[in-house]
């Protein structure tokens, strides 16, 4: 376990669990160790009976920038997404309950896929999606390949994750990245509510409802397989390299 990701159950939402990022001085950038609690989470609450919905949450004004950078780097060097990161994701797309979201500020790279996976994500208005994937020599993940094409088109999901422009709160929801936009100062208080709604609906009926909408995790998980694959041969590549010592001299 670590701080830098928080695990709640507030009373005033019972069924729900919250996933909290909690590293504001790093903008929540996510650690292997910080990949691992929350796969942890994820797969407790699939199996407690007492745990309905599941709510990621950042910090005020950043949900999350994405990968730790020195993790980042030393994923360069091994030439691997590493072990905790592929778990999580195959955790999050595999999530037997439905998952939500709250994104304020800015949600750059896994910090914008992850609500690719999420039933229901609320933004407040000053938030920021962004993928610089190919930006760094290296290309999607989180299967974001395979699923925001058919949820957006494709040409603003090449925008988003092959020219990396930035999506303001408005266009994510145009997009259909996200489901609705409200202010900084009621993010929270939204998301919970809805969280709670739906952990009070008849729990097998939202089950097989959700199901049938989402249908088969086959593809998605294959897809994750693969980008994960390239990623790791674009780690290892000289335009990688080049791409990684030009970010770094910023």
């Amino acid at each position: 376990m670590t701080d830098h990701i928080l695990i709640e159950r507030p009373e005033t939402a019972p069924y729900v669990q919250v996933i909290r990022f909690n590293r504001p001085e790093k903008k929540n950038a996510i650690t292997r160790a910080m990949y691992q609690t929350m796969t942890d989470a994820l797969r407790a609450a699939g199996e407690t009976s007492d745990i309905r919905v599941t709510a990621f949450l950042g910090s005020e004004g950043c949900f999350s920038a994405g990968n730790d950078l020195a993790d980042f780097l030393a994923f360069a060097t091994s030439g691997s997404m590493g072990r905790e990161v592929l778990d999580f994701l195959g955790a999050l797309a595999t999530a037997k309950k439905p998952v939500v979201s709250g994104v304020d500020g800015l949600a750059i790279g896994i910090g914008a896929t992850i609500h690719l996976h999420c039933d229901l994500t609320i933004a407040s208005d000053r938030s920021l999606f962004k993928t610089p994937f190919v930006d760094l020599a290296l290309v999607p993940e989180a299967a974001s390949s395979l699923i925001a094409p058919r949820l957006m088109g494709h040409q603003r999901a090449f925008a988003l994750l092959a020219l990396g422009e930035g999506f303001s709160a408005a266009e994510a929801k145009d997009a259909g990245l996200i489901w609705k936009v409200t202010t900084p100062e009621a993010l929270e208080a939204e998301t919970m509510s809805l969280a709670a709604m739906l952990a009070a609906k008849p729990p097998e009926a939202l089950r097989i409802a959700r199901n049938l909408m989402r249908g088969s995790t086959e593809h998605v998980l294959a897809r994750i397989d693969e980008e994960a694959r390239h990623f790791a041969a674009q780690l290892k590549s000289a335009e990688a390299r080049a791409a990684f010592e030009a970010f770094m001299k910023r």
